[in-house]
């Protein structure tokens, strides 16, 4: 029935794109939490498809949550697309989105979409291990993130404290595990000298150029790098254990309460979980699809495999703040 929907809203998209004059098909403003050379060829598909402008703002998901939120009524964002539920959920609980119709929210599994129907999953992250298996092995790789606060790991795991999904992991420790135990594992990381990192991009480099052993990111930064380099050394590793270092998140997007442009708004939101984007995401960015019965990389575990912590994603904004100032409170940042 899903794939059915799916299909569904893939024809509505193309019948009203075809029924539009060049002129009338309208505008939208994107705040866009997910990279520009990850998704702006997504983006031009879809005026394409629709005839309907995109402008795009740029910046970190967390920023534009903020931004925002900050902004209230007055902002001029249509659309919110964020690489993490949790900054999602920072603009939810302000009360800024509009509810998203069944007929989108009814594409995607339930637990990757928010529980109230504020924003809708687009596509899937792993949180993993990446590794260079001709200095380490897989079998010495801890069984869950806490084993890397052990001083054997000094110096040899690098991270990303700023990042997003970073903090949306650390938001998810807390919930599992508990602020105490979160903040021991951050002054664990950071007594152990781990190498720090604007984002996950560069963890992947420096591992694959053989500057450290190991990282914590998102899986898919290791598969752009493969499609590049075939060649690079790195290897992905997923924690075999139930653990917020293996958390599935999805990137996702909202509607803004405030927007002029609904209608155009939300055929942006149902062109994501459509099967053209979600086929971009497993071919083009090497993401987790969320629609069933679109395919994975070959390379990746099926999603529903990955022993990935019980947590209601919406409540990860409930303590991002917290997050952030553990961070903070260990020293790395």
């Amino acid at each position: 029935m899903k794939r059915i929907l799916a299909l569904g809203l893939a024809a509505t998209l193309l019948a009203t794109a075809c029924s539009s004059s060049s002129g009338g098909a309208g505008s939208i403003t994107l705040y866009s939490g997910r990279s520009e050379d990850l998704v702006q060829p997504l983006i031009d598909q879809f005026t394409e498809l629709t005839g309907i402008a995109v402008r795009v703002k740029y910046a970190g998901s967390s920023d534009l949550a903020a931004t925002i939120t900050e902004e209230g009524d007055n902002s001029p964002a249509d659309v919110f697309f964020a690489q993490d539920p949790a900054s999602l959920g920072t603009v939810a609980l302000a009360g800024l989105f509009e509810e998203l119709p069944d007929d989108i929210l009814s594409v995607v599994p339930s637990r990757f979409s928010d529980s109230q129907g504020a924003w809708v999953g687009t596509s899937g992250r792993a949180r993993v291990v990446v590794y260079d298996p001709s200095v380490i092995a897989a079998s010495e790789i801890p069984e869950t993130e806490d084993g890397f606060i052990d001083p054997s790991w000094e110096g040899l795991v690098g991270i990303a404290p700023t990042n997003g999904s970073f903090l949306a992991f650390v938001a998810t420790k807390i919930l599992t595990d508990g602020e105490d135990a979160t903040l021991t594992w951050l002054e664990g990381m950071e007594s152990n000298g781990s190498p720090t990192y604007p984002k996950n991009s560069p963890i992947v480099a420096a591992v694959n150029d053989g500057q450290i052993p190991v990282g914590l990111v998102n899986h898919y930064y290791l598969l752009r790098a493969l499609a590049e380099n075939p060649d690079e050394p790195g290897a992905n590793h997923f924690f075999e254990v139930s653990t917020a270092g293996g958390l599935v998140m999805p990137a996702g997007a909202g509607i803004l309460a405030t927007s002029d442009n609904k209608d155009a708004a939300q055929r942006f939101v149902a062109f994501l979980v459509s099967d053209e984007a979600q086929e971009f995401f497993a071919t083009e960015t090497f993401e987790y699809p969320l629609v069933p019965g679109i395919e994975a990389n070959p390379l990746l575990p099926p999603i529903d495999t990955i022993p990935t912590p019980d947590v209601d994603l919406s409540e990860l904004a409930t303590v991002l703040d917290v997050a952030t100032d553990l961070v903070a409170q260990a020293g790395l940042l």
